[in-house]
């Protein structure tokens, strides 16, 4: 992670998250380790909660306990135990809050009130959170600023369609070992993720179908070379569904009725409410567990469907999540958006604010300096063109 390192060495030497206490939800991965050992070389005090039951990394959140940090995760939480974590972590009264899902905020903003005069601001990593944040900020209900870190543009093309779209596939395959060439493969959702889903899936020779409802995004993936259709007709001749749409129930029960025999299901947005759970239950006669990441839904029509992950995050449940040279990017932008919030503090308006342009730019600068990769610098009388309106055709 040469980026999050470089940054490292700056705030070690400035320490300018002296005596901040900072709340995060995260990921509880080995990249998470590396930022919140970043941010308390920085002089933070960190207290860290799992931002998803089954994607802690046990030794690592073993490791950063023995470090100092105040961790309260494991794998395999109970929703309720997922629920006191986040609870405890709140107990420590953050100043700034790190935030994957917006479970961390909506639980500020719905039982400790009484933390919103304390808290300077915060982060939120995820497309899924984002919305939530913006939902809340229409209604007025978000009480403090915080940087939409998932909408910066480093991040949206380098971790979501990149980082996702590999990671996604590589938990199905660690899962089912399932050969990807030839099968069809079906896409929920033309977003951000999803469309690094559906570019590697057909890199391994599948064939890729999508359902998506904004027309937009269907129109691209169709000049894509995609094959978008209806929710009702994937279910039909998918063997692999991967849902990544942030929304709820966007396959049901009567989907599940139309399925293949053997058909895979996973997940790859944020909560496992993409596939229904509920109607998977009420059209089986039977599950059993076949492995700690497959269960096997026995239909009343004798068909067999798997669902991967208990329809959790496919990526960090079945596999490790995205690769370390991904998250070095999302991290950093992390890091220089919350140095941005305290600097600002007082002078922010309530809501989602964007990160700063010149965080998004330095971010992707650091990188591609780290990768060898040369950028062409403007002349003046480029920059100078750039800024004018009165230079024209000669």
């Amino acid at each position: 992670m040469p980026v999050l390192m470089n940054l490292r060495q700056r705030f070690t030497i400035e320490r300018s998250l002296a005596e901040i206490q900072v709340g995060a939800c995260l990921h509880v991965t080995k990249e998470t380790a590396v930022l919140v050992e970043t941010m308390i070389l920085g002089g933070a005090k960190v207290a860290l909660c799992g931002s998803n039951p089954l994607s802690t990394q046990d030794d690592v959140a073993a490791a950063l306990a023995r470090k100092g940090v105040n961790v309260f995760a494991w794998k395999g939480q109970s929703s309720t135990e997922y629920y006191e974590c986040i609870r405890s972590v709140l107990a420590y009264k953050p100043q700034v809050t790190l935030d994957d899902g917006a479970d961390l905020v909506s639980t500020i903003h719905s039982e400790r009130l009484d933390l919103l005069g304390g808290i300077l601001g915060g982060t939120e990593e995820t497309t899924t959170g984002v919305v939530r944040l913006r939902a809340m900020a229409k209604d007025r209900a978000l009480k403090y600023p915080i940087v939409a870190v998932n909408d910066a543009q480093s991040k949206s093309l380098f971790d979501n369609p990149l980082g996702t779209g590999q990671s996604a596939l590589d938990g199905i395959i660690r899962a089912t070992n399932v050969l990807i060439a030839g099968k069809n493969v079906v896409v929920v959702g033309y977003g951000r993720v999803g469309s690094g889903i559906a570019e590697r899936a057909k890199g391994h020779g599948a064939h890729v179908m999508i359902v998506e409802s904004n027309p937009i995004n269907a129109l691209k993936a169709a000049m894509a070379g995609f094959r978008v259709t209806t929710m009702k007709d994937a279910a039909r001749n998918g063997d692999i569904i991967v849902t990544a749409t942030g929304n709820i129930n966007v396959v049901r029960k009567e989907h599940f009725l139309e399925m293949k025999d053997k058909t895979i299901l996973a997940n790859a947005g944020h909560f496992d409410v993409e596939i229904s759970k509920p109607d998977l239950e009420e059209a089986s006669v039977a599950k059993r567990r076949l492995s700690p990441c497959i269960d096997q839904y026995d239909l009343k029509n004798g068909r067999r469907l798997f669902l991967l992950a208990d329809g959790r995050l496919v990526n960090l449940s079945c596999a490790e999540g995205h690769p370390s040279e991904v998250m070095d990017l999302s991290f950093s932008i992390q890091l220089l958006s919350v140095e941005y919030l305290l600097k600002n503090k007082g002078k922010l308006p309530l809501g989602v604010i964007d990160v700063p342009k010149d965080v998004d730019l330095e971010v992707a600068r650091l990188k591609l300096e780290a990768m060898g990769v040369g950028v062409e610098e403007l002349t003046e009388e480029q920059r100078r063109y750039l800024s004018s309106w009165e230079m024209g055709t000669r």
